[in-house]
């Protein structure tokens, strides 16, 4: 049973960082070290041009690469999302979480579990509706794992899942873009184990954002 990926960066990531170099550059005129909110303010539509290049370059991945999880590629032709929508990408304030008991073991689909450190609560409104996330650490890895009110509808019940390097968080506020929210391996093959989200990680709001699933299109 492989375990899922959602706090390992792999060939995906090593793509994604090479278009959104060229993104960055060919598009916006601003250099690659420019931060997204430079991206943003250049041109909300240049940030859309970046988003849905990203999701060409991990549907190449999945159709070519060994470490897919889509078992018949021949027949695969893309993964579904719901269009990218700049509401969704927010900024988040975090409350660092201060007690003892900063370990805890996430449960995986297969029964297996691993150790996570809560590393704090995300802080932040969809809609004017407040929300809050935990935030588990693993390495030098931020993951979010949640549900929402799409979960089971639009989107996989199980989840979806969000991942950061450390380095994102700034002066505890990180800004989770629910745009890059995806679906776990699980959900394309059974022999993969995946993290269930803390049952505290549901969130009230809709997260129209992000990865649908193949019902959802077919609807």
């Amino acid at each position: 049973m492989f375990k899922n990926k959602v706090i390992r960066y792999s060939t995906i990531a090593m793509i994604i960082a090479i278009l959104a170099y060229f993104v960055v550059e060919n598009f916006t005129g601003l250099s690659a070290g420019s931060s997204s909110e430079d991206l943003i303010a250049a041109s909300p539509e240049k940030y859309k041009t970046k988003i849905l290049g990203e999701r060409a370059a991990k549907d190449e991945q999945f159709k070519t690469t060994e470490d897919s999880p889509i078992a018949d590629k021949a027949s695969f032709h893309g993964l579904h999302y719901f269009e990218p929508n700049l509401s969704f990408r927010i900024k988040a304030n975090i409350s660092p979480y201060m007690k003892d008991d900063k370990e805890v073991v996430v449960k995986y689909t297969d029964g297996t579990s691993e150790k996570y450190e809560k590393y704090g609560y995300a802080n932040f409104t969809v809609a004017g509706e407040a929300q809050k996330l935990l935030l588990l650490k693993n390495e030098s890895v931020i993951s979010v794992l949640f549900r929402d009110a799409t979960s089971g509808k639009e989107t996989y019940g199980g989840g979806r899942y969000l991942d950061y390097p450390l380095s994102e968080i700034k002066n505890n506020v990180i800004v989770l873009d629910f745009n890059k929210a995806y679906n776990p391996y699980c959900v394309y093959q059974a022999s993969y184990a995946c993290p269930v989200p803390p049952a505290e990680n549901t969130l009230t709001a809709a997260i129209q954002a992000g990865e649908l699933t193949e019902s959802a299109v077919h609807e």
